[in-house]
């Protein structure tokens, strides 16, 4: 500890020393406009903000350093500059990686502190010539990163060096997590959506903190995964969709690649193979598996609760067993998820059966079992999840076992309901809801006790949707909302002060090429860019 504390101490005295000097020689230069932090438009609302009223000088003589021998910080800090290029065109060193001139510096350190309890808490130092993060993981660095992002101006600001410069507020912010799953699901099985998709609808999610990516993989009109030792299962269930169009899947590599590209923004893959319901695509690929007593034919339209599979047959458990571990196998992830939601068909007695039986095959693959709300009503232990989207009397029964819940009640939660009666895609059968109505719950008063949630969770189902355009319309900017509920805490929450920060995500949004649906609720900020968004008609 004293020899980790010395270093730190001469790395903390040569920066001093450096941006002493550095602020000496250039004083007479530059000139930084008194800016105040508490200001910004900060989504999700950091948990503490102490605003020092002046600005870190961002410009080409800034450089990134890491701290060594620190697993995964040096990635972070090469993202870092990576999405400051992307942003505002500057090219930022990394460890004096192709550095000239340093006179101010990015310092994203590795912490013993205490103080930084969560992995994902971090504290953000923002001078006039040093901006450090401090953070005991990379994960929590990373969550610090996306902070500063969204600091750095789109504009560089008029000064008498001769050099741009753009302001970085001052102060400090101290922040973590309310909660720890913060998540998002896709249904990539009504309509299949491409891997370039799924990485850019990660990208924006882990620009909110968001941590968790739920990927419903298989229902009846559609199986999206390739699993080798059962290779119908996408040549025949992964051939068409909703409304008929020719679908497609992912192979293991695909599905792999999209794992990477999440795990490099620390955010988790969820799978989902739903079951015993939502089954008809993987019955009509192996009918024996098909329990409903009807011959099995490929299905494109949007009904549900009329397939399941033969809970009373042992070969269906062998198939279940093969198509767990192919999954478990590429996916780093402690979760499965195994639907379990609408099996209307399925006798209750068959159902239990086969919940306790399923819970027991993923966790002999190393997994931690997620099922809809259903699943609660079966013999299953403490250590499973229960996602709760629609029934009160289910998540209680959860909460009696001990079990964690995911809080996603559809009428609050769900991104495929309508906006309002306007609205170009979704459905409303749980409910019509507008942005105001997304922000404004509580997901820790809403009848499951606060030891009890695991975190917050908006699902997207994609009967109506069919295109990255159509998805970003119902998601955003809902999920915005959604990713400040599992955030931040609840005394930082409030719509009058979100609508305006919210407003001021346009220019992000747009410069990502997101067709956001524009709410008259939300007095949108202007934007230089030209890509255009969804409206009312």
């Amino acid at each position: 500890m004293m020899k980790t504390f010395c270093i730190r101490s001469l790395f903390f005295a040569s920066l001093t020393l450096l941006l002493i000097a550095c602020t000496e020689e250039k004083k007479e230069r530059i000139v930084m406009p008194i800016t105040d932090l508490s200001d910004e438009s900060l989504i999700p609302k950091p948990l503490k903000t102490i605003p020092t009223n002046s600005a870190f000088a961002l410009d080409q003589f800034t450089a990134i350093y890491t701290s060594k021998n620190a697993t995964g910080f040096e990635e972070v800090g090469t993202f870092l500059a990576s999405k400051i290029k992307d942003k505002i065109n500057l090219t930022i060193p990394v460890n004096s990686q192709g550095a000239n001139t340093v006179e101010r510096v990015i310092y994203i350190n590795q912490s013993d502190s205490t103080d930084l309890a969560s992995t994902e808490a971090y504290q953000l130092y923002i001078n006039q010539d040093s901006i450090i993060i401090n953070s005991n993981t990379a994960e929590g660095a990373f969550r610090g990163i996306q902070t500063l992002r969204q600091l750095v101006p789109l504009k560089s600001n008029d000064t008498l060096a001769p050099q741009k410069i753009w302001p970085v507020p001052s102060g400090k912010i101290i922040d973590s997590p309310n909660f720890e799953y913060r998540g998002s699901m896709l249904d990539v099985a009504r309509h299949f959506f491409s891997v370039d998709d799924v990485k850019k609808y990660i990208d924006l999610l882990s620009y909110y903190k968001i941590n968790m990516l739920h990927l419903h993989l298989s229902d009846d009109q559609g199986w999206r995964i390739e699993i080798k030792s059962w290779p119908k299962l996408t040549e025949v269930g992964g051939s068409t969709e909703v409304g008929g169009e020719s679908g497609g899947f992912y192979t293991q590599e695909d599905y792999k690649e999209i794992v990477r590209y999440a795990a490099e923004r620390y955010m988790t893959i969820i799978p989902e193979i739903d079951m015993p319901g939502h089954t008809n695509a993987a019955s009509v690929s192996y009918p024996f598996l098909n329990g409903n007593g009807k011959t099995p034919k490929l299905y494109e339209g949007m009904r549900v609760g009329f397939s399941t599979f033969d809970t009373r047959k042992d070969t269906v458990y062998a198939f279940i067993d093969d198509v767990v571990e192919e999954i478990a196998a590429i996916t780093p992830g402690p979760y499965f998820h195994v639907g379990g939601d609408e099996s209307h068909v399925t006798k209750k007695k068959d159902y239990i059966y086969f919940i306790n039986k399923v819970e027991k095959i993923v966790q002999k693959h190393g997994k931690r079992m997620i099922g809809w709300d259903e699943v609660a009503i079966a013999d299953i232990d403490a250590t499973s999840i229960s996602q709760w989207w629609a029934s009160e009397e289910n998540a209680q029964k959860a909460v009696d076992k001990g079990m964690q819940i995911i809080v996603s009640p559809a009428k609050k939660a769900y991104l495929d309901m309508e906006y309002d009666t306007l609205s170009k895609f979704g459905l409303h059968w749980a409910a019509y809801i507008p942005v105001d109505t997304a922000y404004n719950w509580t997901p820790e008063e809403y009848g499951v006790p606060m030891k009890n949630i695991l975190g917050v969770e908006a699902p997207l189902w994609s009967e109506t949707i069919s295109n990255i355009d159509e998805l970003e319309y119902l998601a955003f900017p809902r999920i915005i909302g959604y990713s400040e509920l599992s955030w931040s805490i609840k005394e930082n929450r409030d719509w009058e002060n979100y609508k305006v920060r919210l407003a001021d995500q346009a220019p992000f949004l747009d410069r990502m090429d997101v067709k956001y649906y524009q709410s008259n609720l939300i007095d949108w900020k202007k934007s230089d860019y030209s890509y255009k968004t969804i409206t009312k008609d």
